[in-house]
């Protein structure tokens, strides 16, 4: 079905939501996004954009605005979590994964802004504060039905609606998703109250037992994005809007090093999350309606891909969709270039994990050392560990 005049409603304004508008109206369609949300706003803070992800940013022709906002990565770092001594470092600036778009460190609103006007500029109709109550899947359309008593009919949907999907109900029935016992904390500080000349362009992780901390600048270093994740068994509620007290961050860091409790003593405004195992979905459309981001794949946080993964799902769901001309066959191109490479993804975040998080000294020294040895003999061969993942550029996969 070639995109020019069709028209396509997309559910949810997010990060995914958002690049799906931009990448189907910039091949003619006439394209609706519809978000509960009565404005724009984005919890969380920090993410990572990777170079499969500036990729498709910048094949939209969005390369030089993305850049002008993020943060282009210089190394990562990883940390032993008492005194804070170098395990590994990785400078990705001589990373040649086949792909020479950036990595970059933005803050989420200004990436959701960024994306948000050029979905306007390629005359996108944006409808806030329009909350669905459910997805009805017919024979040649969807039915979206809203709580203020109106519903839409949508020729074709596309569900961006995030780890609670109504959209993916609809198209294969709910799936218990699993309580991981870690809970993560997000917050962000002010760059000019840390004793630090120039924020270095480094994302630095700190290893513990049961728990890790990452640091990485945002806003030309204005701002310092921290994700610190913890190994508990009670449950906490899935979502980043929950409140918490600094204080429990603080405490559950206080045997990590000085200049990381100091930057914790900083936080005022923290959000406390619970982290869930969710399957990959099985199929990603019925009918004319189809599932991308989260609502397909969501994904534990510990190889920032969850934008990413959405981002490159927008291209490949719009480039199909104008390449075939049947939705059906569209749809069903779109899951089979998607869904493996999705899946590895996600059990690699599961992965890092462990590498994280090793509680027994015992195992935990000797891994460190193979690292540090790795890291000083074969540093190539440690940048080359993810080319699969970074290397792939999905804008010219077919």
């Amino acid at each position: 079905m070639a995109l020019k005049g069709q028209s396509i409603t997309i559910l949810g304004a997010g990060i995914g939501g958002l690049t799906a508008a931009i990448a189907l109206a910039r091949r003619g369609a006439r394209v609706s996004v519809i978000e509960q949300a009565p404005e724009l706003t984005e919890v969380g803070a920090g993410l990572q954009i990777t170079p499969n992800g500036t990729a498709v940013l910048a094949a939209l022709g969005l390369g030089e605005r993305v850049a002008r906002i993020g943060v282009p990565l210089q190394a990562v770092e990883l940390r032993e979590h008492r005194g804070g001594r170098l395990v590994l470092r990785l400078d990705m600036t001589q990373a040649k994964h086949g792909n020479d778009n950036p990595y970059l460190l933005l803050h989420r609103a200004d990436l959701v802004e960024m994306l948000a006007q050029a979905a306007r500029r390629h005359g996108v109709a944006l409808i806030l504060g329009k909350k669905a109550t459910g997805v009805a899947i017919g024979f040649d359309q969807a039915t979206l039905p809203f709580e203020d008593g109106s519903q839409r009919d949508c020729r074709m949907l596309v569900g961006a609606d995030g780890v609670h999907s109504l959209a993916r109900q609809a198209v294969e029935g709910t799936r218990t998703a699993r309580f991981t016992g870690q809970v993560a904390w997000r917050a962000t500080v002010e760059a000019r109250h840390v004793p630090i000349h120039d924020m270095p362009r480094v994302a630095t992780v700190y290893m513990g037992p049961g728990r890790h901390l990452v640091t990485y600048p945002l806003r030309e270093g204005r701002l310092i994005n921290i994700v610190a994740v913890e190994e508990r068994a009670k449950w906490v509620a899935e979502g980043w809007n929950h409140l918490d007290d600094p204080a429990n961050l603080r405490r559950a860091f206080s045997s990590f090093p000085a200049d990381v409790r100091r930057l914790l003593g900083l936080c005022e405004n923290v959000h406390l999350w619970g982290l869930f195992a969710h399957p990959v979905a099985t199929n990603w459309y019925r009918g004319t309606t189809a599932i991308l981001g989260d609502a397909a794949h969501p994904t534990l946080p510990f190889l920032a891909q969850g934008a990413n993964m959405a981002i490159e799902d927008a291209w490949v769901l719009a480039e199909e969709l104008d390449r075939n001309d049947e939705a059906e066959k569209a749809l069903a191109a779109y899951q089979k270039r998607r869904r493996a490479r999705t899946r590895r993804i996600v059990r690699a975040a599961t992965d890092n994990t462990r590498i994280y998080h090793m509680s027994s000294p015992l195992l935990r020294g000797p891994a460190h050392a193979a690292m540090r040895v790795a890291g000083m003999l074969t540093p190539a061969m440690m940048l080359r560990r993810y080319d699969w993942l970074y290397g792939h550029d999905v804008t010219r996969a077919c």
